[in-house]
């Protein structure tokens, strides 16, 4: 299962999904085009204005200053992590701290 923390200020992810064997795991795609398109937009905008780590193990998007349209991007990411969470309950899951 991936396990979403949400915070004011940043999002942490770990796990796999396991909906189905390696390379056909649509929830770990979705997952992942997610994170990789917003991650993308929000530096594409203001590199300073994020910070993203990966570790293979986990990563985290944090948010490091006000810039409105990042912050618009960062908060769509969060919106559809919480979405794909309820299509897929067994398969991710959200926990916030807002």
């Amino acid at each position: 299962m991936i396990k979403v923390l949400i915070k004011e200020k940043s999002i942490t992810l770990k796990g796999h999904a396991n909906f189905a064997d390696y390379g056909k795991d649509i929830v770990c795609a979705s997952c992942s085009s997610i994170i990789a398109t917003s991650v993308n937009d929000m530096m594409t905008i203001s590199k300073e204005s994020i910070s993203y780590k990966d570790d293979g193990k986990e990563m985290v998007v944090e948010l490091l200053d006000d810039n409105e349209l990042v912050i618009k991007l960062f908060n769509n990411l969060k919106e559809l992590l919480i979405s794909l969470s309820n299509d897929y309950p067994k398969n991710i899951k959200i926990e916030s701290e807002e």
